[in-house]
């Protein structure tokens, strides 16, 4: 497991590099914008599509399911009553709440995860993936997490949670997959070849893109005691509760291992396109990113030692 971080470290590591050393042609956002963008609107619909065309939807999608909802109830429920907790002995505005409730609430499950299970456990891990992010995580944060975001947020202008899911091009893909799925319609070989080959680039530009979106400047000495509850919650006490709930749904085996991996992952990067928008604290949700992924180089080897026993 060590081993593999450290392969992936080094395209995180390309990522902080080209964000620093981009040509001057244009700004380091945009590359990192049309980086991400491939990846959001053809790369990872394509992988979507190719394989949950022909993965099983059976009894484990629905516990899988489950499990990432757990995950996210737990942690939204422990940083919600720590934060009562906190109020008490910090100053914290309700920018600064949002966003760790954010923070806390949403790992990583694709843009770390599929890289992390995948070279870990193997390509069969993808589908677990997808099944952890876009049945659960990607629904609930479009839907519930942006209303989260609008109650502590300042930004006046309402935004339609269900107009934001049907802008997902993954979630598009996500559909049709199912249709052709439970149509039980051939996946012709050179379609599926085509998709398979897109989906490749998938893991190296995510991780690509996840160096370029950390910002180093935003973490600062005096954010630990904020910051150590996410860290808590997301990478040790959420991942408890929903290991055990994938138990008593009856997963085992590699399976229980790929999604308690999932919902050990640290914050997610997408957050902080939702702190702009809803004038949440952007830089305290980034230094919770970096703080998690920092920390999960550790954790993340925890886990999965302790799964193996």
């Amino acid at each position: 497991m060590i081993e593999v971080m450290l392969q992936m470290a080094l395209l995180i590591a390309a990522g902080i590099l080209w964000q620093r050393l981009a040509p001057g042609h244009m700004p380091a956002l945009s590359h990192r914008k049309a980086l991400t963008d491939l990846v959001f609107y053809l790369l990872l619909p394509a992988m979507v599509v190719n394989i949950l065309w022909q993965a099983p939807l059976d009894a484990d999608t629905f516990s899988i399911q489950l499990t990432a909802l757990s995950r996210l109830a737990t942690a939204a429920l422990l940083m919600w009553l720590v934060l009562q907790v906190l109020k008490r002995f910090l100053l914290l505005s309700r920018a600064q709440q949002g966003a760790l409730m954010l923070a806390a609430t949403f790992p990583n499950a694709t843009y770390l995860g599929l890289p992390v299970t995948s070279e870990v456990l193997g390509d069969w891990a993808q589908e677990m993936v997808l099944k952890f992010d876009l049945f659960a995580c990607t629904p609930v944060l479009l839907s519930l997490g942006m209303l989260m975001a609008q109650a502590y947020g300042q930004n006046e202008k309402r935004l339609n949670p269900w107009r934001e899911l049907v802008r997902v091009p993954p979630l598009w893909a996500l559909v049709i997959a199912c249709i052709l799925n439970l149509a039980q319609v051939p996946q012709p070989e050179m379609i599926g070849h085509a998709l398979h080959t897109l989906a490749g680039g998938v893991v190296p530009l995510m991780l690509i893109a996840l160096g370029m979106s950390i910002r180093w400047d935003t973490f600062k000495l005096a954010l630990l005691p904020t910051l150590l509850p996410v860290c808590i919650i997301g990478l040790l006490l959420a991942p408890l509760v929903a290991m055990m709930v994938a138990q008593g749904l009856g997963l085992g085996g590699h399976t229980l291992t790929a999604v308690t991996l999932l919902s050990a992952m640290p914050t997610m990067v997408f957050g902080v396109i939702i702190c702009e928008r809803y004038q949440l604290d952007g830089a305290l949700y980034a230094a919770a990113v970096f703080s998690t992924t920092l920390l999960s180089i550790a954790t993340l080897p925890a886990w999965l030692q302790i799964l193996s026993r």
